[in-house]
């Protein structure tokens, strides 16, 4: 059975965005689309209560997914999409989600419109605690923003894709992370840019040109031979190698500039030391405004 991209949905305009780049998603990957709507403020039951500090809000919520589908289907006829509202905390809700789903996709830096759950913080304890790939994606995300502008400089669907940017790691496991970012790149028929960053450790002090030249090449091997297995099982896909010298944090949310999604692996940690975003995953979360894949993976 197909795992479905599932999309959490709110009413915000980050959310509405979200869905959509879901449904784009899902028709690259020929999935279906699953649509979940999380609020504790729905009815139990069929039925409604007569109180219309409540039932407003209820209706609201009913008619805000519905109108929701209906675009979406008009948007993307060949769409295999189905929709559900659960009576649940969204964060608890949108985990249960994510664990039969190929990927989640929630928006982020938004306040929901029905509701009222913050959507930015429950987007990302969601993506610190989920197994699967999680994607936040920003208000004003359009089909068009996936795309390259035109002569013109305007905006457009029908121009080739923005490349994919993954961020890397060679001191740790990352095929998940570049599984993920190989095929995402494959499926728009997009270039692939690795961005990986690099410094001279303080424990040699100022280092020379000389010092300073030997750790990027060494850099430079060590992401070579971390590419090589991952060109010759996706030989279709343009990759470009770079490196930035520079604490991650800092360098890195430049480095992706421009892209059209970015990946980004998250450490699965120990339930003793809690999940949580690390120093270079925050920022590049909070300082890059296109989509962000988190994909967990293991130290």
């Amino acid at each position: 059975m197909l795992r479905p991209v599932v999309a959490g949905l709110d009413g915000s305009r980050e959310s509405l965005a979200a869905a959509h780049w879901a449904a784009r998603e899902a028709l690259r990957r020929g999935l279906p689309l699953r649509l979940v709507h999380a609020w504790e403020g729905l009815p139990d039951t069929a039925g409604s209560t007569g109180l219309p500090e409540v039932r407003v809000p209820q209706a609201r919520a009913r008619r805000m997914l519905r109108d929701t589908v209906g675009a979406l289907a008009a948007s993307y006829p060949r769409l295999d999409l189905s929709s559900e509202q659960v009576r649940r905390q969204p964060g608890p809700a949108l985990l249960d989600e994510a664990a039969h789903a190929e990927l989640l996709v929630i928006g982020s830096q938004g306040l929901g419109a029905v509701g009222g759950f913050v959507l930015g913080s429950v987007a990302m304890a969601t993506a610190v605690h989920a197994e699967r790939p999680v994607v936040l994606v920003r208000a004003g995300e359009t089909a068009g923003s996936e795309h390259l502008p035109d002569v013109s400089g305007h905006v457009s669907a029908g121009t080739a894709h923005r490349d994919v940017a993954v961020a890397v790691d060679t001191d740790g496991s990352c095929d998940d992370v570049l599984d993920f970012a190989f095929r995402a790149a494959e499926l728009r028929g997009a270039p692939l840019r690795v961005v990986h960053a690099w410094h001279v450790p303080l424990t040699h002090g100022l280092p020379d040109a000389r010092t300073r030249a030997s750790f990027r090449q060494e850099a430079e091997r060590e992401l070579a031979a971390l590419l090589e297995p991952w060109r010759q099982k996706f030989p279709a896909v343009y990759v470009a190698a770079t490196l930035h010298e520079g604490r991650p944090a800092h360098v890195l949310p430049g480095a992706v500039s421009g892209s059209g999604l970015l990946v980004v692996g998250r450490r699965r940690r120990h339930p003793a030391i809690g999940a949580h975003a690390g120093p270079v995953t925050h920022a590049l979360v909070h300082h890059v405004t296109r989509p962000v894949a988190l994909v967990p993976h293991d130290d």
